[in-house]
């Protein structure tokens, strides 16, 4: 495991993730519930910004590596996973939204893992739709967890509109990407 700036980047951003929940978690007293969301949205914020960070490193230092573009995304899937867990439990989103998009991330990454293995990984390579899901949830994910009006808006209610519209273009990321691996399926099930 190369251990570069990018890499030592997304390393902070998993170790953020018990950061993240754990806020929530603190002794009563110690914060107020608002005080608590502005620090849970901070720490997904500055996890979001280190996302674009390492990434942009990664490229312009010429330090990728295939540990950073495995580690990369699954640090990415965990820290939504545990913030739709928690907006789950605050009763600030759906159940049924959170299951659509952990369980649409758990079927694409299955799915590239297998398309890799066979050498067609460029079949299911990051979409337009799927940069969409990754907007729609990313601007939603810190509304939701604000909870709070933001320049005379209601954050819960823009967070709210946008989870589902994120949650829609999940399924229809997820179907895209089937779609495009449904050629090679059909062959491994012929061989």
């Amino acid at each position: 495991m190369p251990l570069n700036i990018p890499n030592t980047l997304t390393w902070a951003r998993i170790i953020m993730i018990p950061v993240f929940v754990g806020v929530y978690y603190l002794p009563d007293g110690m914060m107020t519930l608002p005080e608590r969301n502005l620090a849970a949205t901070l720490v997904f914020g500055v996890a979001a910004i280190t996302d674009w960070f390492d990434g942009y490193l990664a490229r312009s230092l010429g330090q990728t590596s295939a540990f950073g573009a495995f580690l990369d995304p699954v640090a990415d899937k965990l820290m939504v996973a545990a913030a739709l867990i928690m907006l789950v439990q605050l009763g600030r989103a759906d159940a049924t939204i959170a299951v659509i998009i952990i369980g649409r991330e758990i079927t694409i990454s299955a799915l590239r893992e297998w398309m890799a293995r066979v050498g067609r990984s460029a079949s299911v390579a990051v979409a337009f739709v799927g940069k969409l899901k990754t907007a729609a949830q990313m601007v939603a994910i810190p509304l939701l967890l604000y909870n709070a009006p933001l320049l005379s808006v209601q954050s819960q209610w823009v967070g709210t509109i946008l989870i589902y519209i994120a949650a829609v273009l999940t399924l229809w990321s997820m179907g895209y990407y089937l779609h495009r691996a449904m050629p090679m399926l059909r062959d491994s099930e012929k061989g």
